[in-house]
């Protein structure tokens, strides 16, 4: 079986394009990183531990982010950023826990810091919506102690570019989501700014921009699925 191709994102920081697992490599000595690392640390405030996370959709590892959070962040500021960037749709409940492939460890409470929780190369799961489930694992690879680079509790390194997909009437670039086609033909759904204009069906609404988002096409989801800030 040909083995699948990687999504690839660039860094935040030169611009380099690479996979997800290069990106963690490069992050670690990228010199324009490495930069504003210095620049940060010249600034007032006391030291702390900041952590570098590897976050994915927990099935199939398509969407990606690499993140820095600071130490004395909580897991609700993560929660938050998840949201934003990729899940919230309606409002529903989630939760962390300790296990690494699904909900297999201790749920883990949002109140708690991240200085508090992480350690080099542990994995936590993220649940949003406990029915229609979107899973996320957040591992950490690595951790520095200094400031941060960025007022917010987190600031976003490196994601998966939007992933491509083709009209299925036409076989150009599709940039919208027939819902009703996915879930009652069993089809993929995916059309081009043209042939989204005749398409027919509307037992689902109206076709959903496609997104850069792993809850594309579930539940109420519709994006934008950009960065919080």
């Amino acid at each position: 079986m040909a083995r699948r191709k990687q999504t690839k994102g660039n860094c935040i920081f030169c611009n380099r394009e690479l996979a997800k697992g290069g990106l963690t490599r490069h992050l670690k000595s990228c010199s324009k990183r490495q930069d504003e690392i210095s620049v940060a640390g010249q600034g007032k405030g006391q030291n702390q531990t900041i952590y570098h996370l590897q976050v994915q959709d927990l099935w199939d590892g398509d969407y990606w982010l690499h993140l820095e959070m600071n130490g004395r962040a909580t897991l609700k500021d993560l929660d938050d950023y998840l949201r934003a960037i990729w899940l919230e749709c309606c409002g529903h409940l989630s939760a962390f826990g300790s296990g690494p492939r699904g909900w297999g460890g201790a749920e883990i409470s949002m109140s708690r810091r991240a200085e508090q929780v992480f350690e080099p190369g542990m994995k936590l799961t993220h649940i949003y919506d406990f029915g229609t489930s979107s899973e996320t694992q957040i591992k950490v690879v690595d951790m520095r102690s200094g400031k941060p680079i960025s007022k917010h509790p987190i600031f976003l390194m490196a994601r998966n570019n939007p992933l491509e997909a083709e009209c299925t009437q036409c076989g150009k670039p599709a940039s919208w989501l027939c819902m009703e086609c996915v879930y009652e033909l069993d089809e993929a759904g995916t059309l081009c700014d043209e042939h989204v204009k005749d398409h027919p069906h509307d037992d689902y609404g109206e076709p959903i921009p496609l997104v850069n988002s792993p809850r594309i096409g579930m539940c109420g989801y519709a994006g934008p699925a950009d960065p919080p800030y």
